[in-house]
């Protein structure tokens, strides 16, 4: 499953290191690609968009519904 979300609290190459340290030491398999001028994330794993959501806030991000 391929999932684009829209991250607009994404703001420095250290807060994208530290969305996918978090969303990685509970998806050691996701493949994370960000583009830090867009603010998107496209994540692609086996696991829910949920899951994915959930994570993300839990780093201290939110999501936008803007894309």
């Amino acid at each position: 499953m391929a999932l684009q979300l829209h991250v607009p609290t994404l703001d420095s190459p250290a807060s994208v290191k530290s969305l996918k340290e978090t969303i990685y030491t509970s998806q050691p398999d996701a493949t994370i690609n960000v583009d830090l001028e867009a603010k998107t994330v496209t994540i692609t794993s086996q696991a829910s968009e949920e899951t994915f959501k959930q994570l993300i806030v839990a780093a201290g991000h939110r999501i936008s519904n803007a894309s």
